[in-house]
């Protein structure tokens, strides 16, 4: 029997502002989960990995989040990844300072 493999993305938080950031597929960390690479392959998602673990002067808390390909992107398959990519739940930080209430 064979397990279906679940998406991953490569996410932790910006060492100067604490925000939650992505891999994109150029490397870069991004702050939308809409702009990060989504891996497929198991093997390349550990090897992505640990070429963002290197990045420790940018980047804490590194590791890799299950996602699922969306209509704009990838999207959080868990609970705890969808509250992460909304930004802190105090409106006036982060992402959700422009939002309204």
């Amino acid at each position: 029997m064979t397990r279906e493999v679940v998406a991953k993305v490569v996410t932790g938080n910006d060492l100067r502002l604490g925000d939650v950031v992505y891999r994109a597929a150029n490397g870069a960390w991004v702050r939308a989960l809409s702009a990060a690479e989504l891996i497929e392959d198991v093997a390349i998602a550990d090897l992505k990995l640990l070429e963002a673990m290197a990045q420790q002067g940018d980047v804490v808390g590194v590791y890799l989040a299950d996602a699922r390909r969306g209509p704009a992107g990838p999207e959080p398959v868990h609970f705890r990844e969808a509250f992460r990519a909304r930004g802190p739940s105090n409106y006036r930080h982060g992402k959700q300072e422009t939002r309204h209430v």
